[in-house]
């Protein structure tokens, strides 16, 4: 704890001089402690390591604030988007697991993909008899933004951090992105992640492709953003784990035994928590849940009415694991360059 308040110090002491939010000064020190060297010798030509080499290593590791308590939701949502009194309904669980997760001081709530609608492919083809492009006109634009507008409002009320699945409206005739909204304590849509690598189907008929990451930070603790069928790419997680991100917040829509493994996995490669925030399931495999850096799940939903998981995001725990694997990953490590390391063994060839 010491260190940690060392820490801070120092970077309220740089927002103070800078005039930078603490925020600011907080990314920037974080980017100059990953640039800086690492004092102590890497492997000889033998492969042997310096003790204090690790130790150093060890030491590099910048310090966070106190545990925050995160909740992951699982809810249903309807698919029919002209259905505004399913879209009600949709709003309704929403603020009730909203109030739950409040109540169980929890600071921020993540729900999954679609979590106030996701529309039908089928429902939304503009040719009943085959699959193709979608009508957005049979959107209830106005419901979904009445319901935003009231989870907003709630959101403030209740001091919670909400992150929550729509689809995202673009001007005609640009089709709409699939969307997660992450509204702050105060009520304000600070953020939005749009779903960059789409399925065929997603790209084909329905919806725009987002254009970049998008992370934010709560009490120090930094998340990005991952939804629908993202998890089978593993550049898209690690790309977060290059930009010092603690959580991955990962919606999807629908029970998914293999999203669910692939999520361990991003959490155990990369050393950071991932919340898999999706549709209630009746298996317990396919349940939402939050994987710790371990990639072990911390807590997960259970029954298959909608309902919340809590976990503890601790950015202040020891982590050798991730400043290693960087440094693994870098060409200075090692007497060898990676590029060598990893070149593909022909055919025919053997690795002794």
């Amino acid at each position: 704890m010491t260190l940690n308040k060392g820490f801070k110090k120092r970077v309220r002491a740089r927002a103070s001089k800078t005039g930078e939010s603490y925020t600011a000064a907080l990314q920037h020190m974080r980017n100059e402690s990953a640039s800086a060297p690492t004092s102590g010798p890497g492997p000889d030509h033998l492969g042997r390591i310096d003790p204090n080499f690790l130790d150093a290593l060890a030491a590099e590791r910048i310090p966070t604030p106190q545990p925050i308590r995160i909740a992951v939701a699982q809810a249903n949502s309807t698919s029919d988007p002209r259905d505004r009194t399913a879209l009600r309904e949709s709003g309704r669980v929403i603020r009730s697991l909203m109030d739950e997760a409040h109540e169980q001081g929890a600071v921020l709530i993540h729900f999954g993909e679609g979590t106030l609608c996701a529309p039908g492919k089928r429902i939304m083809s503009s040719d009943p008899d085959r699959l193709t492009d979608a009508d957005w006109s049979r959107f209830d634009w106005v419901a979904q933004r009445r319901e935003l507008e009231l989870i907003v409002k709630h959101a403030a009320n209740l001091g919670l951090w909400t992150v929550v699945g729509a689809v995202h409206q673009l001007s005609a005739p640009r089709r709409p992105h699939n969307s997660l909204y992450v509204i702050d304590r105060h009520g304000q849509i600070v953020t939005r992640y749009d779903e960059r690598m789409l399925s065929f189907t997603k790209a084909s008929y329905m919806y725009t492709p987002g254009s970049g990451p998008v992370t934010f930070d709560i009490n120090g603790v930094r998340f990005g953003c991952a939804l629908g069928m993202e998890s089978v790419y593993p550049e898209v997680f690690m790309a977060y784990e290059k930009t010092d991100v603690d959580c991955v917040l990962f919606s999807s829509h629908g029970p998914n035994a293999s999203f669910s493994v692939q999520v361990q996995g991003h959490a155990s490669t990369s050393s950071f928590w991932v919340s898999y925030a999706t549709t209630c399931s009746t298996e317990e495999r396919d349940a939402a849940g939050v994987a710790g850096r371990d990639g072990y799940w911390l807590a997960r939903c259970t029954g298959d009415q909608p309902a919340i998981a809590l976990a503890e995001i601790n950015g202040d725990e020891q982590n050798f694991a991730r400043p290693w694997r960087r440094k693994a990953r870098g060409d200075s490590l090692w007497p060898v360059p990676i590029s060598s390391r990893m070149t593909p063994l022909q055919p025919g060839t053997r690795s002794d």
